[in-house]
């Protein structure tokens, strides 16, 4: 379906991956310099999905989030300075810096909420289909939540109720193959879920199901742009798993960047990725991946991906410098937005 794209569009879901990784890769050296202390998730493996799903959808759909949310909020079009702002809890952020990284979040591109509890998103996303159903438009709800959500009872009851009412919401679970702390063997499922196929969950509730390679972006386009066409159809609700390998720098605790910063020189050119990488570069990195598409087609050049990779290297810069000098929220507002206004009458 992506091939139907002009060259135009082609070129903004590769830039916005490339803002993605460039905002994760400085976000990791704000941290190493002390301008922010939260414990912090990155989407850097997983842009593809991201990129591709916020394609699928039109300006007045509604979004949920997980922790891992950075790219979702970037992808979705999200000022990459407010952003990095509202992460180093500063006035100037999306929202107020009260958010911070775990409850990023921009109501003006739809997102409802960000929730760090996992599966939060699950039932908030599906509240926001019973409330779209009911007000008769063909707006749907999407939501974004990780392969450990699927542990949660919340997301039972979520996937029951969405599909007893044909709720128009969409589940993209990103699945990156290794859940928590309490995961055995090396990847889902995790010690405490005795399902090895998380597609027979929603398959259970008689919600359709699509798995696609969640680093292809052709493929994630297409089964999103699938789902959502039936949940505006009014067919109820749908799910697509969109399957990855967890970066290499989100295993530990903390995450870190064992490669460094992207060379995306190495695209195309393979003298420098060693043995350790080797895999990850060849096969796994989505912007690489999608940019060698790019280029086999003819799409790009060697010259326009360094150039756009210099672009957004540069916004990135300027966004990190902005937000750094922004203020923090003064202290009498800590106490803000606790307790809902008095409503009058």
């Amino acid at each position: 379906m992506c091939g139907d794209w002009d060259t135009r569009r082609k070129l903004a879901v590769l830039e916005r991956m490339m803002i993605i990784r460039r905002f994760e890769e400085r976000l990791v050296h704000l941290f190493e310099a002390g301008e922010f202390m939260a414990h912090y998730h990155l989407y850097i493996g997983q842009e593809a999905t991201g990129a591709a799903v916020m394609e699928a959808l039109l300006p007045g759909d509604k979004l949920a989030t997980t922790h891992r949310n950075h790219g979702h909020v970037l992808a979705r079009g999200a000022d990459p300075g407010a952003a990095l702002a509202e992460i180093l809890c500063r006035e100037t952020g999306l929202n107020g810096g009260y958010g911070g990284t775990l409850h990023l979040s921009d109501p003006d591109l739809g997102f409802l909420a960000t929730s760090s509890i996992v599966g939060g998103c699950i039932s908030l996303a599906t509240g926001a289909g019973f409330a779209l159903r009911n007000g008769g438009g063909d707006q749907v709800s999407v939501a974004f939540f990780g392969d450990g959500s699927l542990e949660e009872g919340i997301s039972y009851e979520s996937l029951n109720l969405a599909a007893l009412w044909s709720l128009p919401v969409v589940y993209i679970c990103e699945n990156n193959n290794e859940g928590a702390v309490g995961s055995i063997g090396g990847g889902f499922p995790a010690a405490m879920s005795s399902v090895k196929d998380l597609t027979k969950i929603p398959d259970t509730f008689g919600i359709p199901v699509e798995t696609v390679d969640g680093r292809d972006v052709d493929a994630v386009f297409g089964a999103a742009s699938r789902a959502v066409a039936h949940c505006r159809a009014g067919n109820g609700p749908a799910f697509v798993q969109a399957v990855t390998e967890r970066w290499e720098g989100s295993k530990p605790l903390w995450p870190e960047l064992p490669m460094g910063d992207t060379d995306m020189t190495m695209i195309w050119d393979d003298t420098n990725y060693g043995s350790r990488n080797e895999d990850w570069y060849r096969n796994q990195d989505p912007i690489f991946l999608y940019a060698r598409q790019l280029l086999a087609e003819g799409t790009v050049s060697q010259a326009d991906i360094s150039a756009l990779d210099a672009e957004t290297a540069g916004l990135i810069e300027a966004a990190s410098q902005w937000a750094i000098d922004s203020p923090q929220p003064p202290a009498e507002t800590a106490l803000n937005h606790v307790f809902v206004p008095e409503m009058e009458g």
